[in-house]
């Protein structure tokens, strides 16, 4: 076989869908032109030409999706936790975010959270930097050189936020168009913008219309935060007195578009008109489970937007979360999930390590196009684990068992390799 391409063998697992768990004890995984061609138990004639790497000890499942993550609050891990949403952007995040306009403070700073992202089980993920464009340039040539796939988004916000780190209307428009077309001209192969309005109570109706024009113009993506915290949304609802839900201020803006793919982190309460419409437009749901329990927010009905048939995908949302490990983040999926049914709504489910487990890899990776199964036709992204520290010494244990101790007991020791794309990282 003449074509670029290569052979994994070895135990296997992936989701076909959010609630089915394909495994293999002994199969071969194959690559061609970075493209999944299958997963077969006995290595197709057409293939047997392609190198093999043999891991018969090893795991080999689909890279992990992180949907909504900050990079220039990766200093605060473990900071403030004992705060609720707009007390702790206001004392900790916004002060911290505004020294990225040194850029050799924000390239020091960066390059802890890249190089911590590359040797993760992340392959690809959706990037909050801060309204300095430079430094989001600079992070941006940063993540190339990874070779992992990202969206980074310069962030936007002209109001309700503290004099040493806030945009005029006009300089927020201009700076978004002048980055805009920095990062057209750098011809990124890995590396895409993504629109960033950082949410509803720090841009004002004028700022959001005129990124609503910008996503037109250039044909961009959008992300920002939604319905995450109870004193948010009532601050949205004084700010905004002309919408029924905090969505409409984002719809009205013209910022959610059939056409376009957009996220929205959390909607921890978003109410059954708001579910609707973010069913209409297509939105993806960055769940963050992790940040939700730590600034008290609450946790996002998560079963009941996938049964709806939401696209819906998890996030780490360092540093509301407290890792950037997507294995930390399908537990607290699963665990945050269970403490809402038992104490707040048992008709809302609690997720299964299945559910979370496809909202990392297929749910997550649905916005970046066919990625995060091993289906034939699927972009070729996967992940090496080497769990032999974390096996059970049960002779009947299942490759199934295995995949599901990872959530609760894996971490980035134990990735061994990664590729994405169909190119080999590590």
């Amino acid at each position: 076989m003449n074509k670029d391409g290569f052979v994994l063998h070895g135990a296997v697992a992936y989701c076909k869908d959010k609630d089915t768990l394909i495994t293999y004890e002994d199969a071969y995984v194959v690559c061609v032109e970075g493209i999944c061609r299958g997963v077969f138990e006995t290595l197709p004639e057409e293939y047997a030409g392609l190198p093999c790497e043999d891991l018969w000890d090893k795991l080999i499942i689909p890279g992990l999706i992180d949907l909504h993550v900050h990079a220039s609050q990766f200093q605060l891990r473990g900071n403030g936790m004992d705060m609720e949403l707009l007390e702790w952007l206001n004392h900790y995040i916004f002060p911290e975010e505004a020294k990225y306009s040194d850029l050799e403070y924000a390239e020091r700073a960066y390059d802890l959270f890249v190089e911590d992202l590359y040797v993760g089980g992340t392959t690809r993920a959706v990037v909050f930097a801060t309204i300095d464009p430079d430094a989001t340039l600079g992070l941006m040539d940063m993540l190339e050189d990874t070779g992992l796939i990202t969206y980074v988004g310069k962030v936007n916000m002209d109001r309700n936020a503290p004099d040493y780190y806030i945009e005029t209307t006009e300089e927020s428009l201009e700076l978004t168009r002048n980055w805009l077309d920095a990062a057209a001209e750098s011809e990124y192969r890995n590396t895409r913008p993504i629109l960033t309005p950082r949410f509803t109570p720090t841009c004002s109706r004028e700022l959001l219309k005129g990124l609503g024009a910008i996503v037109k113009e250039y044909d961009v993506p959008v992300q920002s935060h939604l319905s995450e915290n109870l004193g948010e949304i009532e601050s949205v609802k004084k700010l905004e007195p002309d919408t029924a839900f905090y969505a409409e201020s984002y719809e009205k803006a013209g910022l959610l578009d059939q056409n376009r793919r957009c996220i929205m982190a959390h909607c921890v309460w978003s109410p059954d008109a708001e579910v609707e419409l973010l069913k209409k437009y297509g939105v993806f749901i960055a769940h963050s489970p992790d940040s939700n329990t730590n600034l008290g927010s609450g946790v996002a009905p998560v079963s009941r937007y996938l049964e709806l048939g939401l696209h819906v995908g998890l996030a780490s949302d360092v540093s509301g979360g407290s890792t950037a490990s997507m294995f930390a983040a399908m537990r607290a999926a699963v665990q945050a999930s269970k403490l809402r049914w038992r104490l707040y709504d048992e008709k809302v489910l609690p997720l299964s390590f299945v559910n979370a487990f496809y909202l990392a890899t297929k749910g997550g990776g649905a916005f970046f196009g066919k990625v995060g199964s091993f289906e034939d036709g699927y972009e070729f992204d996967a992940i090496v684990i080497d769990d032999e520290p974390l096996r059970s010494m049960r002779e009947e244990e299942t490759i199934a068992e295995r995949t599901e101790r990872l959530a609760y007991l894996a971490d980035d020791r134990h990735v061994v390799g990664k590729y994405v794309a169909g190119r080999k990282l590590f």
